[in-house]
Order: structure tokens, then C-alpha cells, then sequence
């Protein structure tokens, strides 16, 4: 069968060959209890996140490009896939994040349909994905957490090779915002959508232009996630502009215009999260 299950329509049979995403089916490199997500995902006890291998986004400043260029990771089937959640869940998780998902979403979907965890299903996206395949897994989603990473379609083909992404993700990302937003008495989130941005250096202009889109598209009590947390690692060898961390001053710009529009509640990151002993290890 053809994959077109992602925005790149590769057209893989993924049961004989690998696509872009670098994959065939479920590969998990890692799972455990995040405690590092925003504070309505790891909450107290932690985020019980699993990372699948490959991606069909592939950017070259990736901070798991271990994991996304499919050179780590177990197979698994969407039986083992209901093992790890229950493990999850056992372990006190808050949550079941789902980390990377698009490229395989059909799958874990065939395990959700089997299993539903008992604490809420997080989809932690790229944002590079089709509202067709959103719409198939949706029923087992209760909270999305998108990347919206670019709006200039020439630094999204710089760094992705997908001039498409902000046609893509624009799409997708006011489909994910949609769910409604809830929390329990603890500020838990229940359901709905946090919206991230990355800020990359020498890219805050558009990273305004992000926030302009965004302020128009998502309902006001969506979360904004600013982070910066970028790391020079991954495969960034003649991309010059990102050999350094971004600046207090880049941040800070972006920050203050999100303010300026009137998010109404914005999380941001510390200097310290660029650091690299908040990057992971992959030891499943």
C-alpha cells in the first residue's frame, strides 16, 4: 500500500521500503516519565512520554536527530505499544505523550482503538501533518502539542527541505487548536492545545510573524510555549547562523511582541534549557 499519510505523499509501501520518514512501522526509542514538558503537561509526577523513531520533517538542527533520522530505536508492535502505555501508567504518569507521531499516526491509533489509557493522550507534533490524518486519530487525542516552527517558506526549505510547511502546519495547527481546553483542579491539562514555537537564531523576524499568524488563528485560551531551548547540535554543518545558541536579546524580542499581542498565557524557558544536560539520552 501506499503511504501518503504524511504531507510529503511519498507514495513508500512501507511493508517492503522506507519513505522519508526513515521507517517502516512502530519504532520507540525511548519512553519515561518528562519532566521537563510545560507545567500543565508534566504537571507533578511527569509526562509519560514515548519517542518514536524517524520523521518525515527532518530538520537539520533537530535535538533528537538520533531518534528522527531512525538510527535508534526497537521495533514494536501496537500490542507492545499498549504495553508501554500501561507501563506508563503504572509508573504515575500524568499523561501519555506521543512524541513524533505523524509518520506513524495510523498505528497508534490501531493501539489506542484496542486500549485507552486512563490519564489523557497527548499528541506531540511537529506540526507538519494532514488534517486528513489528524482527523482519523483525533477521537483518541485529548490534548495537541504542535511545533510551529517556520511561516517564511524559504527558511522552511532551508532547514527542513519542505518549502510547504507553513501551508501544512497553518492547516493543522488550527485543526489541533480546536479541541476544547480544560484542566482538572490541579492544573492539569485535560484537553485541548499548547502551541510551541522554537526560536532560532538569526530568525526572530519570523518568529514575529508566527505570533501574528497564531494571534488570529488560535482561540485565547490556547497556551503559547516559547521556547529556548535551541541547542547547536544535529546536523547543522554549513548552516553557520545556527553554530550558537540564541541570545538573551533574541528572546527577549519575541517574548515582548507575544506580550504585546495579548496571548493570554504564554510559558517561557529559562537559559539554562539550551543547556545540553537537558538534551536526551536514548538508552531503550
Amino acid at each position: 500500500m501506499e503511504c501518503r499519510l504524511c504531507p510529503v505523499q511519498c507514495g513508500a509501501d512501507r511493508e517492503k521500503t522506507f519513505g522519508r520518514c526513515g521507517v517502516k512501522g512502530l519504532t520507540v526509542a525511548k519512553y519515561y516519565l518528562h519532566p521537563f514538558e510545560e507545567p500543565p503537561i508534566s504537571h507533578k509526577n511527569g509526562s509519560g512520554t514515548v519517542f518514536f523513531g524517524g520523521c518525515s520533517l527532518r530538520c537539520v538542527f533537530c535535538q533528537n536527530y538520533e531518534v528522527s533520522r531512525a538510527k535508534l530505536g526497537k521495533s514494536v508492535t501496537p500490542q507492545e505499544l499498549i504495553g508501554i502505555f500501561r507501563e506508563l501508567e503504572e509508573m504515575g504518569a500524568d499523561n501519555i505523550n506521543l512524541v513524533t507521531p505523524d509518520h506513524v499516526s495510523d498505528l497508534i491509533a490501531e493501539a489506542l482503538a484496542l486500549y485507552r489509557p486512563s490519564i489523557p493522550v497527548v499528541y506531540n507534533s511537529s506540526g507538519y501533518a494532514l488534517v486528513s490524518a489528524l482527523e482519523r486519530i483525533d477521537p483518541f487525542v485529548d490534548v495537541y502539542l504542535p511545533d510551529f516552527k517556520f511561516c517564511s517558506p524559504a527558511l522552511s526549505e532551508r532547514y527542513t527541505g519542505r518549502k510547504d510547511y507553513f501551508e501544512r502546519a497553518s492547516e493543522a495547527v488550527a485543526f489541533m487548536a480546536k479541541k476544547p481546553v480544560s484542566y482538572d483542579e490541579t492544573g492539569k491539562m485535560l484537553s485541548g492545545c499548547i502551541v510551541r514555537h522554537l526560536v532560532l537564531p538569526m530568525c526572530t523576524s519570523d518568529s514575529l510573524k508566527v505570533l501574528d499568524f497564531l494571534k488570529g488563528v488560535i482561540p485565547e485560551d490556547v497556551p503559547l510555549s516559547l521556547m529556548r531551548q535551541y541547542t547547536p547540535m544535529g546536523e547543522i554543518e554549513g548552516f553557520p547562523e545556527l553554530a550558537r545558541p540564541i541570545t538573551a536579546r533574541e528572546y527577549r524580542r519575541v517574548v515582548d511582541y507575544a506580550e504585546a499581542l495579548g496571548f493570554e498565557t504564554i510559558f517561557t524557558q529559562e537559559k539554562e534549557s539550551a543547556e545540553k544536560a537537558f538534551i536526551h539520552s536514548w538508552d531503550f
